[in-house]
C-alpha cells in the first residue's frame, strides 16, 4: 500500500525527508510546505536535488492540506516556538491526517510532556481520528528503542545510561550550536538550553518512557551541567569559537529513584576532539553509548557515518529516517498521541531494493 504524504519544513532534517519520501517506493510525495520565498514555486525534486518530481512547493498550508495525504511529516523548527508548532500539528490533525514529527521533542512521551502542549493535540486527535508520532535520533530512538530493546533480553535491571558523544563542529546549525547551545559565549552565560528546566522539559520525557518501559516510576528529574572553556580560536565550517569561551558542553538529565539516579541520558559535545579528554569518549567518530547495568550487563556502541563521511550528517539523516519509515504504522495505529511504545517494530519495507 503507498501513503500519500506532504512534507513541512526543508530545514536540515525537512531536507533529508523529501529526499526519503521521493525515494522510497511506497509513499508517494503529494505536498511540500516551505518557508521561504526563494523555494515557493518550485519543483520539490529540484529542491531536493533530485530529479523533478511534479509537486510544486508552497506556502499555502491549506492548499498542501488539500492534497488528501494520508500522513504528514512535520519538520518545521520549534525550539522557540512550540506552542506555534503544536498549533500546526493541530492544523493537521483534525482534518483527519496522521502526523510524524521531529519538532516538539518533549512528545517523543506524551504521557510525560507538559499539558499545555498535550491536551489540544490530544483533543485534536480525537476530532480527527488520527495520530501523532514524535522521534528522531536523540530525542528519539538512540534513548529509546536501542535501550528498551536490550532490557528485554535482562534479567535484572539496576540503571540504563544513554550518552550521546559528538563533536559538532560540522553540524551546519550556527543558531542551535551558538545561540541555542551557548557555544562561543563566556562560560557564565546562560543560552536557552540551559535555563532551569530547559533540559527537563526537552529530554524528561524521554527518561520517564525508559522508566515506565521498565515498570518503574520516577521520584524525580534532576539536571547536571558542566562546561569547558576553549584553550585556543577554533575556527570551524560554523563559525569561530573564541579562546575562553564555551567550547564544551556536558550535561545530564538523570530519573532519580530512591536517591539513585536509574535512567540517565548524557550528552557530551564538544567543538574538538581534543577537548575535554576526562570526558567520555566517542564510539568511533561519533555515535552513541548505552549502557544497561544489571544482569547481563550491557554496553552497546552505535557509530554513525553519512554518505560524506560525517556523523553529524548520519544524526541527520537517522532522524528523518525515524519518522519516514514509520508512516505506514502511524496510519494504521489508533487514533491518539504515540509514544514508541505504542509502535510495533518499525523496519526498512523496501529500502533494501533502493540503489
Amino acid at each position: 500500500m503507498t501513503h500519500r504524504v506532504v512534507i513541512w519544513g526543508t530545514g536540515n532534517v525537512g531536507m533529508s525527508a523529501l529526499r526519503q519520501t521521493l525515494r522510497h517506493p511506497e509513499l508517494d510525495l503529494v505536498g511540500l510546505v516551505v518557508h521561504s520565498e526563494s523555494k515557493a514555486g518550485r519543483d520539490a525534486g529540484e529542491i531536493a536535488g533530485l530529479a523533478p518530481c511534479g509537486v510544486i512547493a508552497t506556502r499555502d498550508v491549506d492548499a498542501a492540506l488539500a492534497t488528501a495525504p494520508d500522513c504528514v511529516v512535520y519538520c518545521a523548527t520549534a525550539d522557540l516556538r512550540p506552542m506555534e508548532a503544536r498549533n500546526d500539528l493541530v492544523r493537521v490533525l483534525e482534518r483527519g491526517i496522521n502526523v510524524v514529527s521531529t519538532s516538539i521533542v518533549p512528545l517523543v512521551y506524551p504521557p510525560a510532556a507538559h499539558p499545555g502542549l498535550t491536551a489540544k493535540l490530544e483533543a485534536a486527535c480525537e476530532r480527527g481520528n488520527a495520530s501523532c508520532f514524535t522521534s528522531g535520533i536523540d530525542p528519539g530512538f538512540a534513548n529509546d528503542l536501542f535501550p528498551l530493546a536490550l532490557s528485554g533480553v535482562c534479567e535484572r535491571i539496576d540503571s540504563i545510561r544513554v550518552l550521546e558523544i559528538l563533536n559538532y563542529d560540522t553540524y551546519d546549525q550556527a543558531t542551535v550550536l551558538f545561540d541555542t547551545m551557548g557555544f562561543g559565549h563566556p562560560l557564565d552565560h546562560t543560552p536557552l538550553l540551559l535555563f532551569p528546566g530547559a533540559l527537563t522539559f526537552a529530554w524528561g520525557p524521554v527518561v520517564h518512557q525508559l522508566a515506565a518501559g521498565c515498570g518503574v516510576q520516577l521520584d524525580r528529574v534532576e539536571e547536571i551541567i558542566e562546561k569547558r572553556a576553549a584553550p585556543r580560536d577554533i575556527v570551524g565550517p560554523v563559525g569561530t569559537v573564541a579562546e575562553g569561551t564555551m567550547a564544551a558542553l556536558r550535561f545530564e538529565i538523570q530519573g532519580i529513584v530512591d536517591d539513585e539516579p536509574r535512567f540517565v541520558i548524557e550528552h557530551v559535545t564538544r567543538m574538538a576532539d581534543d577537548l575535554a579528554p576526562d570526558w567520555p569518549a566517542p564510539p568511533g567518530h561519533g555515535g552513541y553509548r548505552i549502557v544497561v547495568e544489571g544482569s547481563p550487563r550491557y554496553v552497546l556502541e552505535l557509530q554513525m557515518e553519512g554518505d560524506d563521511g560525517d556523523h553529524n550528517t548520519a544524526g541527520i539523516v537517522g532522524t528523518a529516517a525515524r519518522v519516514v519509515n514509520a508512516i505506514p504504522a502511524v496510519c494504521a495505529a489508533p487514533a491518539g498521541l504515540l509514544s514508541a511504545l505504542d509502535l510495533p517494530l518499525v523496519t526498512g519495507t523496501g529500502l533494501g531494493r533502493l540503489r
